[in-house]
């Protein structure tokens, strides 16, 4: 090396190490900051906005310049649809023939008691795989050959979201294209409400067990009939009977029980059970204004599986769009590629998820919703006893009561509500005419 260099080096090193110790500790300070779920959930929600906002802007040009008489073209029919749908929110269901839910109809006993064990057995399976799934691949790592080894976890709950839905896609757009559906009305991007606050409900739901037991997240699900009932006097103006307020405050008591003695081994930081906490509120609040805003769009008569299809196709356009921005797509693949007992993991979860939907449609279209909730009420309370199984989650004398709490008022609002039904059908006395 000429002398001239060997003087030159040590001003080199000197002006090249701080740029390098720079970039070193902005990169961390970048993960430090991904590895908050505050800082990662406004990144998704930016990436959703670079596909809902130009969508928007172009719906409103759509309307403005009353494209309904002026357009034409190969594009009309696909602008038109997701535009503007049909003209009228009624007289859909006139293509297709749905025979109403008749128990003296229906065949014997024996084969009705044979689809309701069918359909109890199929929704356990389903959501009871899935729950169990769901907490092995949020809160352990993979690829540890010996206990003492800490492998590696897997962090993008977004990504679990896209799979669940990209698969619901696929099983809802067979269904519709194998058997004959309603003649579809409503404009295709009013399922873009739904599926936003979707997808940042299972957001939430798989992002709150890194900081909460999934014992807990199971018991504020179902205390999520309390923000049901606010977003629907909000969003739908509803009434509701006493017996729906008395049964939610049971709940809200339960859940409190619950929540103020459950052990904090798994959690001990007061922060951590805060953002748990804080995040499963929003789970209940996001999931809240889906079933109300999907109770609207049934206005437009449709089918549960059109319904299905349409919420998970722009679920699928949010969060490939998103992850792709974040360049998280194909970070989540490698993953998968490095640790296959993962990819067998996430794919059998979005085959629980999809294959559980159609279950659901299939238990209301034959027993209708009050034997279906009681199905899935057993569903948690089962679900509750596995976990705490197969994770080792302690609960306190006083958690288990406020349990069985939040159980009885479920079930006290099944029963309230079958007898509600039972008294409107009731035959009216006929009075006699002389």
């Amino acid at each position: 090396m000429p002398s001239f260099l060997w003087r030159l080096w040590p001003g080199l090193v000197l002006i090249l190490l701080p740029s390098t110790l720079a970039a070193d500790k902005e990169s961390s300070l970048l993960q430090d900051w991904h590895d908050v779920w505050l800082f990662r959930f406004f990144l998704n929600v930016l990436g959703y906005g670079t596909i809902i906002i130009p969508g928007y802007f172009l719906i409103g040009y759509f309307k403005r310049m009353n494209y309904l008489e002026t357009g034409r073209g190969i594009c009309y029919p696909v602008i038109k649809a997701c535009v503007f749908g049909s003209e009228s929110k009624t007289g859909l269901l006139d293509d297709v023939s749905i025979a109403p839910r008749n128990d003296a109809d229906s065949g014997s006993s024996a084969r009705q008691a044979f689809k309701l064990v069918f359909c109890a057995a199929g929704l356990q399976a389903s959501y009871l795989t899935w729950g169990v799934l769901q907490e092995r691949v949020m809160t352990r790592s993979y690829g540890a050959s010996t206990p003492e080894e800490e492998g590696e976890r897997f962090k993008d709950s977004q990504f679990l979201v896209f799979m669940n839905r990209i698969l619901a896609l696929t099983v809802s757009g067979l269904w519709c294209l194998l058997f004959k559906q309603p003649r579809h009305g409503a404009p295709m991007y009013k399922y873009s409400f739904a599926s936003l606050s979707n997808v940042l409900s299972s957001w939430c739901q798989y992002e709150a067990l890194k900081y909460i037991s999934f014992p807990t997240q199971v018991l504020a699900k179902a205390s999520k009939v309390i923000p049901v009932m606010l977003m629907g006097k909000i969003v739908s103006h509803k009434s509701y009977e006493y017996w729906e307020y008395l049964t939610a405050a049971l709940i809200s008591l339960g859940v409190s029980m619950f929540l103020l003695t459950s052990t904090t081994g798994k959690h001990p930081s007061t922060v951590t059970t805060f953002s748990g906490v804080v995040i499963l509120v929003g789970y209940i609040v996001f999931d809240s204004f889906t079933s109300n805003w999907q109770d609207n769009l049934f206005k437009y008569k449709m089918s549960s599986v059109q319904m299905m299809f349409g919420v998970n196709l722009f679920s699928c356009l949010f969060t490939v769009g998103s992850l792709l921005e974040q360049g998280a797509f194909f970070d989540s693949l490698a993953f998968m590629a490095r640790h296959s007992e993962f990819a067998f993991h996430a794919v059998l979860l979005s085959v629980c998820s999809a294959c559980g939907q159609l279950f659901i449609f299939y238990t209301i279209a034959q027993f209708g919703a009050a034997i279906f909730t009681i199905i899935m009420t057993l569903r948690q309370a089962i679900a509750i006893l596995l976990s705490c199984f197969l994770y080792g989650h302690a609960i306190t004398m006083v958690g288990g009561f406020g349990m069985a709490v939040v159980f009885l008022a479920l079930f006290l609002r099944v029963y309230a509500r079958i007898r509600m039904k039972a008294g409107r059908r009731a035959p009216q006395p006929q009075v006699q005419k002389v």
